[in-house]
């Protein structure tokens, strides 16, 4: 990287809260967020954001009827927009800046329904495309906020948000902005996006244990990969700024040669590119924790876990994630993790998984790297220093 990157205000919207003291005290906690609901005449792990944060989004969808049609995944991206800009201290008057908002799935139940409607009468309504394009989501927080720069939408499946924020950095060290917001929303808990990971075998169980999800287990012998929904937005300023919450200092991506279209090497040789382009010159005993993609399934969170220990050997940071407690938020979940990374760089305190030994705890934290990974080996990662 040309020069570090400020990131001086991060929000979300997810099953662990609404604010950033709130969120902390989620993490804190050993308990899962997970519930169940019947998809399909089976008792399915889900999670789903509180009763408060999904009033919040209601109160955001009442306050202008433009936003009455819109899916859960652009009200969940502009409430964490509007979060995000306040503690960055982006004012009212001070609207130039670029957006790039991605999204796995996009408006997953506004297609549902207007597939349905579709099938059903064999027309569709005048708010089908406008409503489900991924498009959407930026241009809505653009409008929302009012803002002069440009608004970029992607997929990149379950690295979506991170590449978001790759391009983020890259436009400001290009020189064309000097501020980005960056992030990724996801809204998947329907019928069909439930059906569809069912379908590829790896979704979760109510088999009575604990810890339904068990990520960076890594004598499990079951798949237990379950589904959430959310969204985070973090904002980027070019340069050390004062009042940054941590600074970038790395990024690196990669992809592997598709064998399956979901699958990676055993050796994830995508994630062992994606960083040590990250790192760099970065000694690697000076990492100290590695939050993990891990999403729950067998070979997943295995081949993970062999590329950081052929790129750390001996040195092997602490590793945690988050999608034990709050499930696969697909192309919000980097960004959800970078907020994790985020709050322990703040605090000073690594968040463990409950039901995993650790071996080590770092005592200073001064440098993570925050992963995620896509279908086929789409690895993004991102190393994040205190400021």
């Amino acid at each position: 990287m040309q020069e570090a990157i400020s990131i001086t205000g991060i929000s979300s919207i997810s099953p662990l809260g609404i604010s950033s003291d709130e969120i902390w005290r989620a993490y804190k906690d050993p308990s899962h967020y997970i519930s169940f609901k019947e998809y399909g005449g089976v008792s399915t792990p889900i999670s789903l954001l509180s009763k408060e944060a999904k009033q919040m989004i209601e109160n955001l969808r009442n306050e202008n009827s433009h936003y009455e049609a819109l899916d859960d995944s652009v009200l969940f991206g502009v409430f964490a927009a509007r979060q995000a800009i306040k503690d960055a201290g982006w004012g009212d008057g001070d609207r130039d800046f670029g957006i790039n908002i991605g999204s796995s799935r996009g408006a997953t139940r506004l297609f549902e329904k207007y597939h349905k409607e579709f099938l059903n009468t064999g027309k569709s309504s005048t708010l089908s495309s406008p409503t489900t394009t991924l498009g959407n989501i930026s241009s809505w927080v653009a409008h929302d906020l009012q803002s002069s720069g440009p608004e970029i939408s992607h997929s990149i499946t379950c690295s979506t948000a991170l590449h978001a924020v790759l391009n983020g950095v890259v436009w400001l060290q290009s020189g064309l902005a000097d501020r980005f917001l960056v992030g990724g929303s996801e809204a998947p808990l329907t019928p069909f996006t439930i059906a569809q990971m069912k379908a590829l075998k790896i979704y979760a169980i109510n088999d009575g244990l604990d810890y339904p999800c068990q990520a960076i287990n890594w004598n499990k012998k079951r798949n237990s990969m379950f589904l959430g929904e959310g969204a985070a937005i973090a904002c980027l300023e070019k340069g050390k700024k004062e009042n940054a919450i941590a600074f970038i200092t790395g990024i690196g991506y990669a992809t592997e040669t598709l064998k399956h279209n979901i699958s990676i090497s055993t050796e994830a040789d995508c994630f062992q590119k994606s960083m040590k382009m990250a790192l760099k010159d970065t000694p690697l005993n000076e990492v100290d924790i590695i939050v993990m993609h891990a999403p729950g399934t067998v070979k997943g969170d295995m081949a993970e876990y062999n590329a950081i220990k052929a790129v750390f050997k001996d040195k092997l940071p602490a590793l945690t994630t988050n999608k034990w407690k709050i499930g696969h938020t697909f192309g919000a979940s980097g960004i959800l993790s970078l907020e994790l990374a985020v709050l322990m760089l703040k605090y000073q305190e690594f968040i463990t998984v409950p039901f995993v030994k650790h071996d080590k705890f770092p005592e200073r934290l001064k440098k993570i790297i925050v992963n995620a990974v896509g279908f086929g080996g789409n690895a993004v990662s991102v190393l994040l220093e205190y400021p």
